[in-house]
């Protein structure tokens, strides 16, 4: 293998890795912040114990999150040094703002948070939760910026002297409309992610409970985790709603910015007019011509691609090709179509999970209901991951369909700033980064049994007890302050504040 493939490769596995904690932190800050509002305003003990619960798997998932996340950027200058060179003036604006965000807002309040329990007053410590449920979507803004910037280069300018894309207008750059479209449809999926965990694991419980036979629990899943799965599943129908809007903005977007991707996702080899929108292939993909089209629906391509209905002439991958090695010289300008295909396919496909956990669950709740249907508790925990793997199969469309430019010619700017992969590689012997994709993976690989380990004990284990005077030695940080509880209601805490 080459330094490019492996390089790729390196950055591939970290991070989709990586990524498969970002929507959690970023969907379930607010949704914790949530639960201790609604403690706070109404008193009710199962809020409290509900923030306790979910406010220490966010915690886990956070710093599992930001220890992974922290290779990323040193990637840049280790494998891409090139691509580096060329748009670091421009790529490292929003990558800074992202980190004065991430490791001093989110870090600090976020330990004011953990330890302030007892410590500061309570409007003040929800306060910090807040601003770190503010700060985790801030950090995902200036990232999906300088990754907007990558799929459209946007207030910069070429210096011819220095070889350099230089920063011509942060502004420009942080109004992006690809970041303007990119954004609300992370952060849904993000929301879409974290309402679907905090559903299935409340629906979890609620069958657990109802089935012991034990009067205690049978009420604890009445009063506590029917409401939290309540909640969650209105969380779950406005993020379908959003990722759908937004997602379709997007799309337009990227008909206009990256034809070829979307000729790609949709493997329409020749220019045609009102395609059809392809729903299951057979063929290789990658030799365009041998696809062969099995289930079509019309009218939905069209729509996609410009709202309308009839009349649209979409460019198709072969004729695409030939413009651009017309434009930009000899070349293979198409995106691996296969993976293109179907991770677009992958990741609308995959939201059937939290739809369907989402009409199951309004269903066995209504009218005060607590479902006790072992087929719920299965549909509640196989519901969980379809959103994880619909956000990384997103991700994997959205990056592996620009292939091969690591930065996409801006087609209606200037065209001078583009550059492929294989030109933002930096010249390492491939074995130097296969000894470090090897580190990585069985690093990540390591991280993941611990993850997995800590998520599911934690969660297995149920929440703490309610509020007692020794809460302040068993906050979302701890593992329940050595069981010193006593549960005594709300109203009689001297501690609280």
């Amino acid at each position: 293998m080459s330094t490019l493939d492996v390089s790729r490769w390196q950055f591939g596995i970290t991070t989709v890795y990586h990524f498969i904690f970002v929507p959690l932190t970023i969907g379930l800050a607010p949704l914790v912040a949530g639960m201790q509002t609604a403690w706070v305003i109404t008193g009710k003990e199962h809020w409290y114990r509900l923030t306790k619960f979910f406010g220490k798997l966010f915690l886990i998932n956070f710093a599992i999150g930001v220890a992974t996340g922290i290779v990323q950027e040193f990637q840049f200058g280790m494998n891409w040094s090139e691509y580096s060179r060329f748009v670091g003036d421009v790529f490292g604006a929003p990558l800074a703002f992202e980190a004065l965000v991430a490791f001093f807002l989110e870090s600090t309040f976020l330990g004011l948070w953990i330890f302030g329990w007892t410590r500061l007053p309570k409007l003040v410590h929800l306060a910090t939760i807040w601003v770190v449920a503010f700060g985790v979507n801030a950090s995902a803004y200036f990232i999906i910026a300088a990754n907007s910037f990558m799929q459209h280069p946007v207030g910069a300018k070429f210096n011819p002297e220095t070889g350099r894309a230089e920063l011509d207008s942060i502004w420009a750059l942080l109004t992006n409309n690809t970041t303007l479209a990119a954004f609300p449809h992370v952060v849904a999926g993000a929301f879409l992610t974290a309402a679907t965990f905090v559903v299935g694991i409340a629906g979890w419980f609620m069958v657990r409970n109802a089935r012991s036979g034990d009067a205690v629990k049978l009420d604890e899943a009445r009063i506590m985790w029917r409401p939290a799965a309540r909640a969650g599943m209105w969380v779950i129908a406005a993020s379908i709603v959003v990722v759908g809007v937004t997602g379709d903005i997007q799309g337009k977007i990227m008909f206009d910015q990256q034809p070829m991707k979307m000729a790609s996702a949709e493997s329409l080899c020749h220019t045609e007019t009102d395609p059809e929108f392809s729903i299951l292939t057979v063929g290789t993909h990658n030799n365009c011509d041998s696809v062969t089209h099995l289930l079509e629906v019309p009218y939905v391509l069209p729509f996609l691609a410009e709202g309308k209905f009839t009349g649209v002439t979409l460019q198709g991958v072969e004729d695409l090709q030939a413009s651009y090695v017309q434009d930009y010289g000899p070349g293979n300008y198409r995106p691996n179509l296969f993976v293109t295909y179907w991770g677009f396919r992958a990741m609308i496909g995959l939201l059937a999970g939290p739809a369907l956990l989402l009409l199951a669950g309004l269903w066995m709740t209504r009218g005060g209901r607590v479902p006790d249907k072992r087929w719920f508790s299965w549909l509640c925990l196989i519901a969980i991951p379809t959103p994880f793997l619909a956000n990384s199969a997103g991700w994997v469309f959205t990056e592996m369909g620009r292939q091969p430019w690591v930065v996409v010619p801006n087609l209606t700017g200037d065209t001078t700033i583009r550059m492929t992969v294989a030109q933002g590689v930096s010249d390492h012997a491939p074995g130097t980064v296969i000894f470090s994709l090897a580190v990585f993976t069985l690093l990540y690989g390591a991280l993941a049994v611990v993850w997995y380990y800590l998520m599911h004990r934690y969660t297995v284990v149920g929440p703490e007890p309610g509020p007692t005077a020794s809460d302040d030695e068993s906050g979302p940080d701890g593992d329940g302050g050595g069981g010193r509880h006593r549960a005594e209601p709300v109203e009689s805490l001297s501690f609280a504040y």
